[in-house]
């Protein structure tokens, strides 16, 4: 599923309740992460549930960034369905790109940044953040050769 597929998505569901549910079932949906990926080094920081991102790149032509899939899951529910989001967000897309976007403004656009507990949105924030981060690592090891 594409970002401009859920916002499509979000758009025709007015009541909050029922978009609480619509992203607990994107997080029903998600893949489960194997468990050799559940490790404390892909355990992301600063969530208050478990929350674990694997990160793999795809190398492309000379002088293109690579592109990067992630895998992610978490034990909560409603943070699996923001992981699908973010997932819609970032999936296999080149690596400086998404060092370049900041999910968190597709979050606002659907309206969930105002309806998340701060716990939440400090959790969503450090999820971005980590993808972020790699995806900009990858970029400035795809540069150097």
């Amino acid at each position: 599923m594409t970002i401009s597929e859920l916002k499509e998505n979000f758009a025709l569901i007015d009541d909050w309740e029922d978009r609480y549910r619509y992203v607990i079932e994107l997080g029903r949906a998600l893949p489960e992460m194997p468990a050799a990926g559940r490790t404390e080094a892909n355990k992301v920081r600063g969530c208050a549930s478990q929350v674990w991102l694997v990160t793999s790149l795809t190398p492309r032509g000379t002088g293109q960034s690579p592109l990067m899939h992630i895998e992610g899951d978490s034990d909560a529910h409603i943070v699996r369905g923001l992981v699908a989001i973010l997932l819609a967000v970032y999936q296999d897309r080149p690596a400086d790109e998404i060092a370049g976007h900041d999910a968190l403004r597709d979050f606002a656009e659907l309206g969930l940044k105002d309806h998340l507990t701060p716990q939440r949105s400090n959790g969503l924030a450090s999820m971005v953040a980590r993808i972020r981060a790699e995806a900009r690592e990858a970029v400035s090891q795809s540069a150097d050769g």
